[in-house]
């Protein structure tokens, strides 16, 4: 169900701090925003990118960092949702970065699942994805090599 205007502005509120945080590669400000329960699960869009606990989400966001710098993210679209102390977000958004000297644009998908404890909203799981390559629009099946 779609959440009242007070928990979205809440919701929100939690995922402009992780914009702002993830700009600024603040560590700890990014994991604040976390619940601090070992299944907390972040899914990224590499391979290898399913981190569990907030130990390995560390992990990947030191890695993330040490690879690009001048870093950007615009939030495109959101649907906030709730029900009870849970929230779950839908979102487009863009990460833009220099990497390897070379700016890097890539659209995201995001969603996010939140939990209202102790008056905040903590974030316990996130997945990003990347649009499929090879899929053209209007297609429901990729089509070309990646």
């Amino acid at each position: 169900m779609k959440a009242d205007a007070k928990t979205e502005a809440e919701v929100m509120a939690v995922l402009n701090q992780l914009i702002e945080a993830y700009k600024k590669q603040d560590l700890d400000g990014i994991l604040a925003l976390y619940a601090p329960d070992p299944d907390v699960v972040t899914i990224g869009t590499g391979v290898d990118e399913k981190r569990i606990g907030l130990v390995e989400k560390r992990a990947q966001l030191e890695r993330d960092f040490a690879q690009v710098e001048d870093i950007s993210v615009q939030l495109d679209w959101y649907l906030i949702s709730a029900a009870g102390s849970v929230a779950w977000v839908a979102s487009d958004l863009v990460a833009q970065g220099k990497v390897a000297g070379q700016v890097a644009s890539t659209p995201m998908r995001t969603t996010f699942v939140l939990e209202r404890r102790g008056g905040k909203w903590l974030i316990v799981q996130q997945h990003n994805s990347v649009p499929a390559a090879g899929q053209k629009e209007g297609e429901s099946w990729p089509t070309g090599s990646s």
